[in-house]
């Protein structure tokens, strides 16, 4: 399990990380951001994702929420990283990556978690945040496409042949957290928008990844399930964990008690430093 050691020393980083899109990295960051102000836990965010900016826009939609109907939703700091104007490539690079750096830097003292959200490709800066990473979530949808970036399935006998482009990427970037912290990234994918019927496929995901975790080297936690109500709350800046006092007229459906489930149990089983402790504060 992940130690406490940085908790009171400097934050403890997590990184929402997969080279695909539309794989539900914002919709985790954002319900873990708040789920952990809401624990108490002081919070604040990087947006790497310098195009689309969605976890910057859904938290820009929270704070315009809050200036409108003053209810006391909690906030965490967000700092989007401009892309550099260098010319070249190297010197691009090498600037992106010192106002990382300087970031960092600048939000660790203050906080017990940095939470950062990759933007769904692979590009240099999102692999020097990951070696930052004491915790690295990966959500993949529930299809065999997602699971490919994990591992390469023989489709006869489902067998793991190789290791996957994101998977082979987060090998090597542990190594290179090893020689440059000292520690290594507890990482854990999750199931995303997963549906509630059991099929062929939802029993042959969960085989394929309980094998590629034996080999790959990440923990297996259950996401968010397939919910309107996460998609539907981005206007408002809001997570299911907000719903009671959302200042929106919204009935409090067995789904989304079911969605408010998802989210703690997440938050349970990533081994968060002083998380378990606080769970019953949500």
């Amino acid at each position: 399990m992940s130690s406490d050691h940085r908790i009171g020393r400097g934050a403890h980083i997590i990184v929402v990380g997969n080279e695909k899109g539309g794989s539900g990295k914002t919709t985790v960051a954002m319900h873990l951001a708040v789920g952990l102000l809401r624990m108490g836990f002081k919070v604040a965010c990087i947006d790497l994702d310098h195009r689309q900016q969605s976890l910057a826009r859904y938290l820009a939609n929270r704070r315009a929420w809050v200036t409108r109907t003053r209810v006391p939703l909690p906030v965490p700091d967000v700092r989007v990283l401009t892309p550099s104007a260098a010319e070249s490539r190297s010197e691009a690079q090498a600037e992106e990556r010192a106002l990382f750096e300087r970031t960092l830097a600048e939000l660790t003292p203050a906080s017990d978690f940095v939470l950062i959200d990759s933007p769904g490709s692979d590009v240099p800066l999102a692999r020097h945040a990951h070696t930052h990473a004491d915790t690295l979530i990966t959500p993949i949808n529930d299809s065999l496409l997602d699971l490919d970036l994990l591992g390469r399935l023989d489709p006869v006998s489902w067998e793991l042949k190789a290791a996957g482009i994101y998977a082979s990427l987060v090998w090597e970037l542990r190594q290179d957290r090893r020689r440059a912290h000292r520690s290594g990234i507890d990482w854990v994918v999750t199931r995303s928008r997963l549906s509630a019927l059991a099929d062929r496929n939802k029993q042959t995901m969960s085989d394929a990844l309980e094998k590629m975790r034996k080999v790959l080297g990440f923990r297996l936690a259950e996401g968010f399930g397939e919910r309107v109500i996460y998609r539907y709350l981005f206007l408002w800046g809001l997570t299911v964990l907000d719903l009671s006092q959302s200042g929106i007229d919204i009935e409090m459906t067995k789904s989304h008690r079911a969605a408010r489930a998802e989210v703690m149990s997440l938050l349970a089983n990533l081994w968060l430093p002083r998380v378990s402790e606080r769970l019953d504060r949500l």
